[in-house]
């Protein structure tokens, strides 16, 4: 196992533990305005750590994007994600939500995080748990 297919690995590890956590977070029913903004932060690191373990995933296959929507769409081209235009959507609400919040913004990204945004990083999630137990 080489240097970078432990990096990859290790940043997957972290995205694994977010990850749990994320989809607990999404399991309540009925979420408060806490577990609203929870959710939301959940979302911000999760997504955080996507994009950066497909960085890594991607230099170990020789592709050496640095942005977070170079990486989008180079993992889109791989086939590692397959809605490139909602990946890149993501990537602007969590820059939206890093930067401000607003009961309305906070509904409106709630909504997307469980329609759109969670089934979309789980698809990534179980690809990359495949290749990594795949090495």
């Amino acid at each position: 196992m080489g240097r970078k297919d432990i990096r990859w690995k290790q940043r997957f590890d972290n995205l694994e533990r977010a990850y749990e956590i994320f989809w607990r977070i999404l399991d309540i029913k009925a979420p408060n305005e806490a577990e609203k903004m929870g959710l939301i932060q959940a979302f911000e690191i999760v997504f955080e750590l996507s994009w950066k373990t497909m960085k890594d995933y991607l230099f170990e296959q020789g592709f050496n994007e640095k942005s977070p929507r170079g990486v989008l769409k180079q993992a889109f081209q791989n086939e590692i994600i397959a809605d490139g235009h909602h990946w890149i959507e993501a990537l602007e609400n969590r820059n939206e939500t890093t930067h401000t919040y607003d009961d309305d913004m906070a509904e409106k990204i709630d909504g997307k995080i469980r329609e759109i945004y969670a089934p979309m990083i789980r698809d990534m999630y179980v690809y990359l748990k495949k290749e990594y137990h795949h090495e």
